[in-house]
């Protein structure tokens, strides 16, 4: 999780627990609220907000 690269392991926790994706690589911070809400919304917007996050950054 070094570098800002997401790795084949932070995907996969992306898809399987979106908002753990999201906190292994942000912490506790907006992005993980965001991913939290838009995966109550519905599960596959909180699935691409995840991988956008982590590849992202």
């Amino acid at each position: 999780m070094a570098g800002g690269k997401a790795t084949c392991i932070d995907i996969l926790v992306a898809i399987v627990v979106p908002p753990l994706g999201v906190f292994l690589k942000h912490g506790c911070g907006h992005e993980f609220w965001i991913c939290l809400l838009l995966t109550f919304l519905g599960y596959i917007p909180g699935i691409i907000y995840t991988v956008y996050a982590i590849t992202k950054y």
